[in-house]
């Protein structure tokens, strides 16, 4: 694998992962959020990921090594359709005839799970960007 190679590897994660913590970031906001644009209260939004194959290298590397090389690549980010938590409050604004409230279906300590894991990944995929242009470097002061 080339030194652009790993570059690209490192940064669709780095994409990835940030787009997970904006995912996530966005459903701390919106936590006590009952009321939305399209209608009741908000829907947590999850980041989905995928691995496809480098493009621009595939064809300067081996058949058998193109196969293997993947990057990371967010294919979608989907709304949970679990129903939302009933709360009783009569006096929120937002209650139900029988005083229950409809809550976003977002578990705080699940979502900061996620955050402390995507954080996580981002960190390495940080670490593998660094090692490989730590590696070019040392390659380029050999040449000299």
């Amino acid at each position: 694998m080339d030194f652009l190679t790993s570059m690209q590897i490192g940064a669709s994660g780095l994409t990835a992962q940030r787009q997970r913590m904006d995912a996530i970031a966005s459903n701390l906001a919106n936590i006590e959020t009952t009321r939305t644009p399209e209608g009741g209260p908000y829907k947590r939004k999850d980041v989905m990921f995928t691995a496809l194959p480098l493009d621009d290298f595939a064809n300067t590397l081996n058949d058998a090594l193109a196969d293997q090389v993947r990057r990371v690549a967010v294919t979608e980010v989907v709304e949970d359709q679990s129903p939302p938590t009933m709360v009783y409050n009569p006096s929120h604004p937002d209650a139900d005839p029988e005083g229950y409230v409809a809550m976003p279906n977002i578990n705080l300590m699940e979502e900061m799970v996620n955050l402390i894991n995507a954080t996580r990944s981002f960190e390495a995929n940080v670490q593998s960007v660094n090692a490989a242009k730590s590696m070019a470097l040392r390659a380029i002061d050999l040449g000299r």
